[in-house]
């Protein structure tokens, strides 16, 4: 008998929406168990097979050791990678792609690569079971099952290639050691998958009029957004375009989220992230927050959404909760930890101390900071009174990013301790809701499709009212820049505007090569040397382990060999 089993976790089921705001939301059984012979027999049996996929897709942040969201901040121009000033520099590798800073360190994304292909195998597990379940003729919810199981199939394999060009491609839960495989070829499936997901998850499976209830869930317009955004990488990054989709393709997904999915922008930027527009508003014993968070939040009453609903700005959430533990339940943004200053707590703006990780590099800082949006992306020591503990603090700057940071109250006792929250541990538990897509990065895409400024100039209206910019595609990547700093993407961004990231070699040197921080409260200057970049064509290092499990099937990216 096949008894391999399924583990889905407790998260998953709460994950997939807020049906209401009350203290019972996140209040889940701890796992389900089912076998092979019972998970695929019927609908309902697939639909909890899909949380199971869901589920596999959160834990590409709650369960890694990097992520890639995180790797995007540490990688890119806008911040170093900072952390403390004794800590091991396994993370400025990454900053520097370089691996002489931290020799011993060969195995930095064996746990993302292990997270990574057991969502993959979910959710091949269950389209490989697509003839088996009974779907007692109900095609329309067949394709919304298997639409939403191959847009995370797509997303994860997106995910991988990304990081690490080439890579084993698998379509059945299989568990053999497969080569690598031509990333032309991966992107083939991710084109197909997304397609097959935008074509077949009924426009009104989802409603956002009930957005409170679906958030979470992939959309057709999700689903069309994403294949913009992967056409768009793919034919920067590789300088050519891809026979599984071609511009008038990409072109037209964007177009019909534009045109027909309803989507808005939230009036104030701030309120897409918690940090950036929340104020403390406890005595130290009554613990409440006075926010216009447009998102899910806790607050002295229980949870809530936004200001009685989300933002109709977010066109996909990878959803979070409180109840990560270490005993294998992960779905914390566990990022979130990496984000505040070290030992000290920001009570004036609410920012807990963290592991002081992503310190904004001064070229930012220099080029945006009289942006609008600027606060809102960035905190700064002086700006708001606060004596940062530089003597435990490497790349120090003096600016921390804001958007995801961990928060506290005004007397420094941490939200998760004041609301008692799931275990309450620093390190865990965070339950602000990752964006994946936003409509203004929609909106930055439809222009740049196009080749018109009528979304460039509705995303930089909101923040410059008044104020118009030319169509250009120099304009739209700096909209891009500062519009969506600090959200995993910009680094991708500058990835594919040349071809093998020869763009991003150039920019990431310029602000990294020689900037003044403080490493221990002793001034220094940072440096990039570009050769270690286009070595590396951006690429990271393929785990040591998996190459050795694979008995010498899997080889090294180049530029990581030493």
């Amino acid at each position: 008998m096949n008894t391999k089993h399924i583990f889905i976790g407790a998260m998953a089921v709460a994950a997939l929406g807020m049906t209401s705001c009350s203290d019972d939301f996140f209040d889940t059984s701890s796992k389900t168990t089912q076998n092979t012979e019972t998970a695929y027999s019927n609908l309902e049996t697939a639909e909890v097979a899909l949380v199971g996929c869901y589920d596999g897709w959160q834990r590409t942040i709650s369960d890694v050791e990097v992520g890639m969201y995180l790797l995007a901040e540490f990688a890119s121009e806008q911040a170093f990678a900072g952390l403390g000033f004794a800590d091991a520099k396994n993370n400025n590798v990454l900053d520097q792609f370089n691996l002489s800073v931290a020799p011993s360190y060969n195995d930095l994304f064996n746990a993302d690569w292990t997270v990574y292909y057991a969502g993959i195998f979910r959710c091949n597990q269950l389209l490989a079971n697509d003839a088996t379940i009974d779907w007692k003729g109900n095609d329309v919810a067949r394709g919304r099952v298997l639409g939403e199981t191959r847009a995370i199939r797509a997303m994860l394999y997106f995910d991988l290639v990304r990081m690490f060009g080439d890579v084993p491609l698998l379509t059945t839960p299989s568990e053999d050691n497969l080569p690598r495989t031509a990333a032309s070829e991966v992107y083939k499936l991710i084109f197909e998958d997304l397609k097959y997901a935008a074509a077949n998850i009924p426009a009104n499976a989802y409603p956002l009029e009930n957005r409170n209830a679906n958030d979470g869930r992939i959309t057709k317009y999700a689903a069309e957004a994403l294949l913009a955004r992967v056409y768009l990488y793919y034919t920067g990054y590789y300088g050519e375009e891809n026979p599984a989709c071609t511009k008038a393709e990409a072109t037209a997904a964007i177009n019909d989220v534009v045109d027909n999915g309803g989507y808005e922008l939230e009036p104030n930027y701030a309120d897409l992230w918690m940090p950036a527009c929340t104020k403390d508003a406890s005595n130290g014993s009554d613990y409440a927050w006075e926010t216009t968070y447009a998102g899910k939040y806790y607050n002295a009453d229980g949870w809530h959404a936004g200001q009685g609903s989300l933002s109709k700005e977010i066109v996909l959430n990878l959803k979070m909760n409180t109840t990560h533990d270490y005993n294998g339940n992960g779905d914390g943004l566990v990022f979130s930890a990496y984000l505040g200053p070290r030992n000290k707590n920001n009570t004036a703006i609410s920012i807990a101390s963290g592991w002081g990780g992503c310190s904004v590099t001064p070229y930012f800082v220099e080029k945006y900071k009289e942006d609008p949006r600027f606060n809102a992306c960035v905190w700064g020591v002086k700006e708001t009174g606060f004596a940062a503990d530089i003597n435990d603090t490497y790349e120090y700057t003096g600016y921390y990013t804001r958007k995801y940071a961990p928060m506290c109250f005004a007397d420094g006792t941490r939200q998760e301790v004041g609301f008692k929250l799931g275990e309450q541990h620093q390190n865990i538990t965070y339950y602000q809701d990752y964006t994946i897509m936003r409509y203004a990065d929609v909106l930055l895409m439809h222009s740049e499709l196009n080749g018109n400024n009528k979304g460039l100039n509705m995303v930089h209206q909101r923040s410059n009212p008044g104020k118009s910019l030319s169509y250009s595609i120099e304009n739209i990547r700096n909209e891009r820049a500062i519009e969506l700093a600090f959200e995993g993407i910009h680094y991708w961004d500058i990835m594919r505007y040349e071809k093998d990231g020869a763009y991003a070699a150039r920019i990431i040197k310029e602000a990294q090569n020689g900037a003044k921080v403080l490493n221990g409260g002793v001034e220094a200057a940072t440096s990039f040397d570009e050769n270690n970049f286009t070595s590396k064509k951006g690429l990271m290092q393929i785990p040591n382990t998996q190459i050795t499990l694979s008995g010498g099937v899997l080889t090294q990216n180049a530029g990581w060999n030493n």
